[in-house]
């Protein structure tokens, strides 16, 4: 008889290992299913995990070459960039992260099934041609990069995510195509490093989707760093040589063609739900035009028993987007109320200075009709922000005009990721801009500009 379990799920990124952990942790018999070495999906893998280890390292390089000295911090001599310890320590990072999803499995008594999973019908799993039974099955697949027609990538000279995170050399230019959040935060990388970094983006702006007045004023504070935009631009072609690369770009509208030579290009222009292959045809479960899975409310696909989270449904391509629908699910299937607020999810691009938001932005509450009232503070008047040196950007906080409810917030600066934290809480517990405003925030730290920000709602701001 096939080994049965109470669910199972397909994919071990942080959706499908937090979704097999809830799982166990209320007491239902788990098995997880991976085909990676390692678990922790593409984020612990080959994405969040690697890239932020290498933006960190290079964020030190970049602070002892040009901003110890305005510390008092001299360095004697020539800083030098030692790349291959760089990567050792990405690993290392890396290897710490993945073995902790191991163990925390073996803690919950999570059983690992090793290999490639399909669903040959409701209620069984295949994984290397053994069959197992599950009660419940929760797609949990994740995504990959989307290739770009004319430009094959071969992870040498023309990389995905996956190969800008290991070139063995900086390059003298590398051409991003794509002005998203891992096109960003790898140019960033490589520029810091002493790569010439140029970013052509098919639309009018980066960061598409993001408040744009953020996006403005990113794209200001990237230029001033060296970076290089060439905005409604498409990529046609690509042509690799002994020199690198030469690629053939036009303007978006049309127009005369031009060339492009690079060392390396990388390809970031989004990713896709990778369910290719799971045997969803063969049990009927239904996918949109862009194969995702199709679900309700509560994840539930048209199948009984089939359920699908993350990357593989429609929504945010997130790891913490997708955690959250992790604990959901398991919560639902046990017979709790899991529930995800999506108003509330925080997205982070982890360049420096650090881009947050969470809720809706300014163009999309004037396109629902929404009346708002807007705060805005600069960090060239926080006090800590000063100090540290780092006083670019500013909060914006969005709340309804009749209520103050807030609605929406906007951060450019330094710790945005974690300072979006506090408005994502608030949101979460449908705080008003003044709720936030009379909270007591200490100082001097980089929060007060959220509280400033707060106070500006109702043009009452301290100082400024």
């Amino acid at each position: 008889m096939p080994e049965s379990f109470d669910l199972i799920v397909i994919g071990a990124g942080p959706g499908g290992y937090v979704c097999a952990i809830r799982a166990a942790q209320l007491g239902m018999k788990v098995a997880c299913v991976e085909k990676r070495a390692t678990l922790g999906g593409t984020c612990l893998n080959i994405g969040c995990i690697p890239s932020k280890a290498l933006l960190q390292s290079s964020e030190h390089y970049e602070e002892a070459r040009h901003k110890f000295a305005d510390h008092g911090v001299m360095v004697n001599g020539n800083v030098g960039l030692d790349l291959g310890r760089m990567h050792a320590r990405k690993g290392e990072v890396v290897s710490a992260n993945v073995k902790g999803v191991e163990f925390l499995f073996r803690k919950n008594k999570v059983a690992w099934l090793k290999g490639e999973g399909r669903i040959t019908a409701p209620g069984k799993v295949a994984v290397n041609g053994e069959e197992y039974e599950g009660k419940n099955i929760v797609i949990a697949s994740g995504s990959e990069s989307i290739p770009l027609p004319g430009v094959e990538v071969d992870e040498k000279s023309i990389v995905s995510s996956t190969g800008g995170l290991e070139l063995d050399r900086v390059p003298g230019h590398l051409v991003v195509i794509g002005g998203g959040y891992i096109g960003l935060e790898l140019g960033s990388v490589w520029r810091r490093l002493g790569a010439e970094v140029t970013v052509v983006e098919f639309l009018d702006r980066i960061v598409p989707g993001m408040d744009n007045e953020v996006g403005k004023t990113f794209e200001r504070v990237l230029t001033k760093q060296g970076f290089k935009f060439k905005l409604k631009t498409k990529v046609t072609g690509a042509r690799k040589g002994n020199e690198g690369v030469v690629l053939t770009v036009e303007p978006a509208e049309g127009g005369p063609a031009e060339e492009i030579r690079a060392d390396v290009v990388l390809v970031a222009i989004g990713r896709r739900a990778t369910t290719e292959g799971l045997g969803l045809d063969a049990v009927g479960v239904e996918v949109d035009e862009r194969g995702k899975v199709k679900v309700d409310g509560h994840f539930a696909t048209n199948v009984p028993g089939v359920w699908a989270i993350g990357d593989a449904i429609t929504g945010p391509m997130l790891a913490h987007k997708a955690e959250e629908e992790g604990v959901a699910v398991a919560e639902i299937i046990a017979g709790q109320a899991g529930h995800v607020n999506y108003e509330a999810i925080p997205g982070v691009v982890y360049t420096w200075p650090e881009v947050a938001s969470v809720g809706r932005t300014e163009e999309q509450l004037k396109a629902e009709g929404v009346q708002f009232k807007a705060g805005k503070f600069p960090f060239t008047a926080n006090g800590r922000a000063r100090a540290m040196g780092d006083t670019d950007g500013f909060v914006k906080i969005l709340s309804d005009a009749r209520t103050d409810r807030l609605l929406g917030a906007h951060i450019i600066g330094p710790d945005a990721g974690t300072l979006i934290a506090e408005l994502a809480i608030a949101m979460e517990f449908g705080a008003s801009a003044e709720d936030v405003a009379r909270t007591c925030h200490a100082h001097p730290s980089l929060n007060e500009a959220v509280k400033e920000a707060a106070l500006a709602v109702d043009g009452r701001a301290l100082h400024i």
